[in-house]
């Protein structure tokens, strides 16, 4: 059990644990910790950064939102892109000591909570939207007629929720300095420069005994099990709908969506399952072997999660025939202007005059590809 559940006073804390010999040891579990910041979870970062920077050039550059898939992919890949830009600040703050101070504490945490719920929620939609298309199409007709504006209210609706989902982040997040005794029950040794620490900190035990059990359950039931339902029973019905159509490319069809519920099953789910666990006996004394084992099991399906905002972009955008389609035009584009910006670069050396002319033809090629931003 975490001994700072409630904010303690010292005298409390040396009356509970002054007979404790020696304090469970977290060394392993920091290696690891440090182990997973320094080498995994830069490379999920700059993967999804790059994916969902895609997505959102695509959308922004060639393919305009039509419909309200795309809407909510637009909205997916700007919610991953700002988790995994905040998820390298969180790592760099704690590895030196949140020097930014109390309010980066704060913004970091609570941009991470937010694109974590809106994410989560936003997949939710994409499957009742799915549903709607294919299961529901002929009743769903007039209400997909004004697709943009209802996707729109729905994205807006969305990114509220999990702002006020996410208020106790911003709230209670607080930089602080462990005390001594705290300190103590933690390190063998005593520390005089003990590290900051960015978590929660309550003035009362009542609102740590709440807030610490209803942040990790609203997480846990919100953030993964409604958007599981709603996509379970949509893509199920999606699935049977598809199955009775008797056509190659409709059970292709069912594979993708197969995939698309595999695949975030496989990434949240041992996550939350441990969150909930460690959620109904977070104020139960447990013994050291178990309590790192818990937490280690956390912090490592943790990464496991993270791994979804780089499969998005996959699993979402890129499987669709007509988003490659736009986004291999994208390729051929940079692909034509980064190669006549070379020839440009070689004509310079021989003339002006020559190097002039072909940057005319560049800025000349610039204008034509414009035309296919609007397609």
């Amino acid at each position: 059990m975490n001994p700072f559940d409630y904010n303690y006073t010292e005298e409390e804390l040396l009356a509970a644990y002054g007979e404790i010999e020696e304090p469970c040891s977290v060394n392993h579990r920091k290696n690891i910790e440090n182990f997973l910041q320094l080498f995994v979870h830069p490379i999920i970062c700059i993967v999804g950064f790059i994916g969902n920077t895609l997505v959102i050039l695509t959308y922004a550059l060639y393919k305009r939102t039509k419909s309200m898939t795309d809407v909510y992919l637009l909205n997916v890949a700007i919610a991953d892109i700002l988790f995994v830009v905040a998820l390298p600040l969180i790592i760099y703050s704690e590895q030196h000591d949140w020097a930014m101070g109390n309010w980066s504490c704060k913004l970091l945490h609570g941009v991470y909570s937010v694109n974590l719920y809106s994410g989560m929620l936003l997949l939710a939609c994409i499957s009742g939207d799915r549903y709607f298309a294919i299961v529901q199409a002929r009743r769903s007709f007039r209400l997909r007629s004004s697709t943009l504006l209802y996707s729109r209210l729905v994205c807006v609706a969305v990114w509220l929720l999990a702002l006020v989902l996410s208020l106790p982040t911003f709230v209670f997040y607080e930089r602080y300095q462990p005390g001594p005794v705290e300190s103590s029950l933690y390190n063998s040794t005593q520390d005089s420069n003990t590290p900051y620490e960015c978590f929660f900190r309550f003035h009362s035990n009542e609102t740590a005994r709440m807030m610490k059990t209803m942040v990790p359950s609203s997480q846990v039931a919100v953030g993964f099990c409604l958007p599981l339902l709603i996509m379970g029973f949509c893509y199920s019905s999606v699935i049977v709908t598809l199955l009775r159509a008797k056509n190659f490319q409709r059970h292709k069809a069912v594979r993708v969506v197969l995939t698309v519920v595999l695949v975030f099953v496989a990434c949240h789910m041992p996550y939350n399952i441990a969150l909930l666990y460690y959620t109904i006996n977070i104020f139960s004394e447990q013994e050291c072997s178990h309590e790192e084992a818990v937490e280690l099991t956390m912090i490592i399906t943790k990464s496991l999660a993270y791994v979804h905002s780089c499969l998005n972009p996959l699993l979402y955008a890129f499987i669709g025939v007509n988003f490659r389609n736009h986004f291999q035009k994208i390729l051929r584009d940079i692909w034509c202007l980064g190669k006549n910006y070379m020839s440009a670069r070689r004509s310079s050396r021989v003339t002006t005059e020559m190097y002039i002319s072909s940057r005319r033809s560049v800025d000349g090629s610039t204008n034509d590809n414009g035309t296919s931003f609007t397609m």
